[in-house]
């Protein structure tokens, strides 16, 4: 597992991800037994969804009856989730439980019954009429307040909390994301819809939290557009088959042992998330970095500040003969330089390392741009 932290440098729930591969909940499917068929090229699943008081389960068996899905149905969620949970606890995987939920109560106590074992994914995806209906599912994206009082209960218990959720059903998808952020969520697990990458950048530039992207990943280049606009990981549902996963497993490897950084950004003036500004040169012109400077509340004395001070003593702060004289201000190693590549050769600098390294500065740098949760007047 080591090699994984240091292949990809990822942790949920105080555990090392084996890979930035989920598999999503689909309800009445995605149990234990099919997690384990699937172990061995994934890092986190989610499994259910889960329907954890009366109102939901009896909504998923109105579901069920009408023949067009399937459902998990018990009358004791505690016992059916226990029974599960103890299966995967023989896996190197994060586990997570999709639950559905009509109060904070509901979701309080299944983790009181549990801990801090697992990850806690609040439903707030589902759009079947008898699950939103019963106040879970979608119905928390059109009750926003709701929501935050179910992740804030959660919290409480001191445990992992990630929020399932499809863009463009609530009023403001970043509005809501630092609503989310504020309360103590830990993951957004984002259904991108129709909407491709778009949305994917606007909640990355909104909040720090840990991203899942999910919706047709099913090749890599697609898993790649989904890491390179802000996604920390991706998930699959419908296609988590197993020759998929495994393919996908493989080639994010390959990529991450041969480039660095595994969800590296597109470069800013490329259409990249915030992420990008560490390959961002010094603000002396007109360009994509000024308003984002101005957005995130930097200055452009603060930035040049706060770059040269986060590489200083580091491989990056050196580079007299790169355009403006430090391996700080120079850009991704798609793009070709030979400045910058004539002193990577020099300084003895592998391509690797540097984008190890400039993975880093991003990481001090995103520190610094959410360094203060979002006031209530902020959104």
């Amino acid at each position: 597992m080591m090699d994984a932290f240091g292949r990809f440098g990822l942790t949920i729930n105080n555990r090392v991800v084996r890979t930035p591969l989920a598999i999503a909940s689909m309800a009445g499917i995605v149990d234990a037994r099919y997690v384990i068929e699937r172990k061995d090229h994934i890092g986190v699943a989610f499994i259910g969804g889960y329907a954890v008081d009366r109102p939901t389960m009896d909504a998923a068996r109105e579901i069920a009856h009408d023949g067009t899905r399937t459902e998990f149905l018990y009358d004791d969620p505690v016992k059916a989730l226990s029974a599960e949970i103890a299966l995967l606890n023989s896996t190197d995987l994060v586990t997570g439980i999709n639950l559905r939920g009509s109060s904070p109560d509901s979701f309080a106590r299944i983790a009181d019954a549990f801990g801090d074992d697992v990850v806690y994914e609040i439903d707030a995806h589902c759009r079947q009429a008898p699950m939103v209906a019963a106040g879970a599912g979608e119905h928390y994206l059109n009750n926003p307040e709701e929501l935050v009082a179910v992740v804030r209960t959660l919290k409480t218990k001191k445990v992992t909390v990630s929020v399932k959720m499809r863009v463009g059903v609530a009023a403001d998808d970043r509005a809501l994301a630092r609503k989310l952020w504020k309360a103590g969520a830990d993951i957004l697990h984002i259904d991108l819809m129709d909407s491709g990458i778009t949305k994917l950048r606007q909640i990355r530039n909104s909040c720090p939290l840990v991203i899942i992207a999910n919706n047709s990943v099913t090749t890599f280049d697609r898993m790649r557009e989904m890491l390179s606009h802000g996604a920390d990981l991706v998930s699959l549902a419908r296609q988590s088959d197993i020759d998929t996963l495994a393919g996908l497993d493989a080639a994010i490897s390959r990529y991450a042992d041969a480039e660095g950084w595994y969800n590296s950004p597109k470069q800013l003036c490329r259409g990249g998330d915030i992420r990008a500004l560490t390959f961002c040169c010094m603000p002396v012109k007109e360009c994509p970095l000024i308003p984002v400077l101005s957005r995130i509340g930097l200055s452009r004395d603060e930035y040049v500040r706060l770059k040269l001070d986060s590489v200083k003593g580091t491989p990056l702060d050196g580079g007299p003969n790169t355009c403006f004289a430090s391996l700080a201000w120079c850009c991704k190693t798609s793009s070709p330089c030979m400045f910058r590549d004539m002193t990577l050769a020099n300084e003895g600098l592998s391509k690797k390392e540097y984008m190890r390294r400039k993975r880093e500065l991003s990481a001090t740098i995103m520190s610094r741009v959410f360094h203060d949760v979002p006031s209530d007047e902020s959104g």
